[in-house]
């Protein structure tokens, strides 16, 4: 190309419209301040309101974010509402999940993973003799591990979504697939079989619970004074301090560090979700389906760790009252069967696909075309 062609391409873009270059360098001025402002905003808050550990703001936090990081990006800005909608419909299936199980009427389980973890532990009770040895009158510093590793099951995954998005869209879906399969399949099983948790257990006796009932009375007292530990059984011996009773005590490390707002979120979030819903433990199952997912998709380093951390969440849940050794088994289990059941599903679509591209698999109507045709 000419001098004289050159010239008269940037007068065009002088007079009409800036040239793509400066067109791309004011994109990605606005993508900055976008990102700033939105980061702002963000620290601000956590300053003033503490720590999102509510999943419906930071789902908010993370949608912001990665708008104003595709600024510039052509029309991918305008993927961000419809990409993470199926995130929005899992935390609106959560919510609905209790009623569903109201509705349908099924009697909830209170004895039978208590009798399965017994026979397990050959008569002992695990969240029981945990507590008997470990829980202090005040919360030990490890306690606030277990309550971070706790409360990652409504970080972490939305999180790993939010850099995959940006970073590999094939790896992204995929990891949707996975999340949302996982969820949607284990709420179908909360309303079909509804299941109560260890503390509730502690609080309850066989009168209390006749008939599987989804939420007595006797759910939503102390487990204080309750004849002989209720159905999980009572704790024989204490630390000096330490209550006598079986406790939900999943958030008493994030009262160590002075989080209390962090505290009460979480128990104002236990008391709204499906207080029965405790087989497969989710918690368990998806813990334990991000580190199968990212094992193959981090560096060999990181390996010690994804398998620390599904077995970490595993004495977090047991220790705090939270689930059953019954349920996280199931919920390992689960997860197991949902990562096969997708692929075998996405193997069967490739090979389809391939024998589409090779001509082996003929469309609808060229299969129709090629039946014999009966002649009278």
């Amino acid at each position: 190309m000419s001098a004289i062609d050159q010239s008269s391409i940037a007068l065009t873009y002088a007079d009409d419209e800036p040239a793509p270059d400066q067109r791309f360098r004011w994109l990605r001025v606005v993508r900055w301040v976008a990102v700033a402002i939105w980061a702002t905003v963000v620290v601000w808050r956590t300053i003033t309101d503490g720590f999102a550990f509510n999943r419906e703001l930071l789902l908010l936090y993370i949608c912001t974010g990665l708008a104003a990081a595709s600024i510039g990006q052509g029309r991918r800005v305008l993927y961000v509402v419809r990409d993470w909608l199926p995130f929005a419909l899992v935390l609106i299936a959560y919510d609905l999940s209790r009623g569903a199980a109201t509705l349908i009427g099924r009697p909830t389980l209170w004895h039978w993973q208590a009798d399965m973890d017994r026979t397990m532990f050959f008569g002992t009770m695990p969240t029981v003799w945990l507590q008997e040895h470990l829980k202090m009158p005040r919360p030990p510093w490890w306690e606030v591990v277990i309550s971070s590793v706790y409360m990652s099951f409504f970080i972490l995954p939305y999180v790993i979504a939010g850099i995959l998005w940006l970073r590999n869209r094939d790896e992204w879906k995929a990891f949707v697939r996975l999340f949302v399969g996982l969820n949607f399949a284990a709420l179908i099983i909360y309303a079909l079989l509804p299941a109560a948790p260890p503390w509730a257990a502690a609080r309850c006796t066989a009168a209390d619970v006749a008939g599987g009932p989804s939420g007595p009375r006797c759910m939503f007292r102390s487990a204080r004074g309750v004849p002989d530990g209720g159905l999980l059984g009572s704790l024989q011996s204490t630390h000096d301090g330490a209550h006598d009773w079986v406790e939900r005590i999943v958030g008493r490390g994030w009262g160590k560090l002075n989080l209390h707002s962090a505290t009460a979120l979480l128990d104002q979030g236990q008391a709204s979700v499906n207080l029965v819903a405790a087989i497969p433990s989710l918690h368990a199952g998806m813990s334990a389906a991000l580190a199968a997912f990212l094992w193959s998709r981090v560096h060999r380093a990181w390996r010690p760790l994804l398998v620390a951390y599904p077995l970490t969440m595993a004495f977090t849940l047991v220790y705090t009252a939270e689930h059953y050794v019954t349920d996280i088994l199931l919920g390992w289990g689960f997860a197991a069967a949902v990562i096969a059941l997708i692929g075998w599903y996405d193997r069967r679509r490739q090979n389809r696909t391939s024998l589409e591209d090779d001509g082996l698999v003929a469309e609808p109507d060229d299969a129709i075309l090629a039946m014999p045709q009966h002649r009278p």
